[in-house]
């Protein structure tokens, strides 16, 4: 393995090749956007409707104010959690957080959400470990940003699976809710083709970072887990692995 070249690579992907690569071959290869090629669909179809689980208002939140210089200060990763439930107001207001759908714009071009997207792409679909939240069965769940509900993948104890699929790391098992993000890449390469993979990469952080900050607020913890078996977390989460796949762990739980 020539590990230099894997280096060069790397710094590579984290360039913006934008005013260069980007404006050259645009000008001869369009995106399907620019081929007038009918955007992706906003999140994944539901498949049940009256399996949903409603969620907890944004209006319904009350959450105790708190100081925002305060608030950066305490931000840590935390992987140690007490054996407590969340509570359901609890998941809702983090879900809301991290993808929460304010508009849906131009006639369903988009969504503007609590967290940036380039191109207000949003590629992301939500996906959780629950494992100790109030009237929720162990499970994995999905979550519906657009409806803002929860939509059941599959219930049971999948601890095994979770501990083997991110390599033995014990606070995805012992936390209240793993989230796992999962892209769909395609949403953004719609409109930026071979330019969209930094920009994703960079709107995961986003996402993630808003997790960190609510989680403080309820006085939770997270940590984000980039170390993972790809090919058996997709296949806890019952992913294809090619149009949409895992690329960031979360497990979330009161700070111990």
């Amino acid at each position: 393995m020539d590990i230099k070249n894997l280096i060069e690579k790397g710094r590579n992907f984290l360039k913006s090749p934008w005013d260069t690569m980007g404006n050259e071959l645009f000008s001869v290869e369009k995106t399907d956007q620019q081929k007038g090629i009918k955007q992706p669909l906003l999140e994944k179809q539901i498949e049940d409707e009256n399996e949903l689980i409603d969620l907890i208002r944004v209006e319904e939140f009350d959450l105790e104010k708190i100081d925002y210089v305060d608030l950066i200060k305490k931000r840590r990763s935390r992987r140690a959690y007490k054996n407590k439930t969340m509570t359901l107001k609890e998941l809702s207001f983090l879900l809301w957080s991290t993808q929460g759908v304010e508009r849906v714009i131009r006639n369903g071009y988009a969504t503007l959400r609590t967290v940036p997207s380039a191109g207000a792409r949003h590629p992301f679909e939500t996906y959780l470990y629950i494992r100790n939240v109030e009237n929720i069965e162990m499970g994995i769940y999905r979550y519906s940003a657009l409806k803002h509900k929860l939509i059941p993948v599959k219930k049971g104890n999948f601890d095994d699976e979770m501990f083997e699929a991110t390599q033995e790391q014990r606070m995805t098992v012992t936390s209240a809710v793993t989230f796992v993000w999962a892209v769909v890449p395609y949403r953004t390469e719609w409109r930026y083709s071979f330019l969209s993979h930094k920009v994703i990469a960079l709107d995961a952080g986003h996402v993630c970072q808003n997790l960190y900050l609510s989680a403080e607020v309820l006085g939770c913890g997270t940590c984000a887990i980039g170390s993972y078996s790809q090919e058996k977390l997709d296949e806890l989460l019952e992913l294809d692995g090619d149009e949409e796949f895992s690329v960031y762990v979360a497990p979330v739980g009161k700070i111990k």
